[in-house]
């Protein structure tokens, strides 16, 4: 993956203010040539990610929270590989989404010639929808703003939320590109080059103000700053999220997109994504 120069080995002359913390360059085929990020080694503080994301950007850093999970997996035993991983820019958001729900729903026809799948039990029709429309609602504020405001939600009670969360930073130049910047393998089962994944969140970032806030050794939650508002737009978009994670609808019933667009997705100023 093309990148910036990364700041990260030069951290502690950089006047960033930060807490003991500690450079990850572990990948799942040894040391990566150089750090892959930086965490905290303890709690994040509900202020944290937004004090860092003012201060990180000038050098070309991102926060994100990290989270190790009821398992306690932190970043050196996410499996990176960073090897793997092409730039996001190389790839559509559209056409990758499309190969996903290729892969995932039943393309059998049930001879109406409508496009309704044959099984019943399919989670959606059998061809690509296409993207959804951006909301026809304004912002209710900046999009860093609302992920501000969801890390430091988790960050006050992130051992409720998800097992505990550190504040990390990686080196990047938007949020979508986050998981590729360290090579992250959390949707391997589903994908192994993240980058294909972080086009999609580059489309989610222009259409609805998304942010990546949290990853986890194979957990994502982004904030919302520009959610669906009426049950079209959110069935709309279910679709994608059904393409980009499909265990959040196989793995929870009622395995029905209609449900997962109304209980996810109608107004929600968070996502979760979790790949088996």
């Amino acid at each position: 993956m093309a990148t910036l120069p990364n700041p990260l080995p030069d951290l502690a002359s950089s006047g960033l203010v930060l807490p003991p913390g500690s450079l990850v360059d572990a990948t799942l085929d040894g040391p990566w040539h150089e750090p892959l990020l930086w965490h905290a080694d303890g709690p994040a503080a509900p202020r944290d990610w937004p004090d860092l994301r003012a201060a990180g950007r000038r050098l070309g850093l991102l926060p994100v929270l990290v989270t190790g999970g009821r398992r306690e997996q932190w970043p050196k035993d996410w499996d990176l590989c960073p090897d793997d991983t092409s730039y996001p820019g190389d790839h559509d958001a559209d056409e990758v989404l499309a190969e996903y729900w290729a892969d995932h729903v039943d393309h059998a026809d049930d001879g109406t010639g409508d496009g309704a799948p044959a099984d019943e039990d399919a989670p959606g029709p059998s061809s690509w929808p296409g993207l959804a429309p951006v909301p026809a609602r304004e912002a209710a504020e900046d999009a860093d703003t609302a992920a501000a405001g969801l890390a430091g939600v988790i960050a006050a009670d992130a051992d409720e939320w998800l097992g505990g969360a550190r504040i990390a930073l990686v080196p990047a130049r938007r949020s979508a590109d986050i998981p590729a910047a360290i090579g992250w393998s959390g949707p391997m089962n589903h994908e192994n080059d993240v980058a294909r994944l972080c086009a999609v969140l580059r489309s989610w970032e222009d259409r609805f103000d998304a942010r990546v806030v949290v990853l986890g050794f194979d957990t994502m939650i982004v904030s919302v700053g520009r959610p669906p508002a009426t049950i079209e737009e959110a069935r709309a978009l279910a679709a994608e999220h059904y393409a980009f994670c499909p265990d959040n609808i196989d793995q929870a019933p009622p395995h029905d997109l209609d449900a997962y667009a109304e209980k996810a997705v109608l107004n929600q100023e968070a996502w979760s994504f979790w790949w088996d």
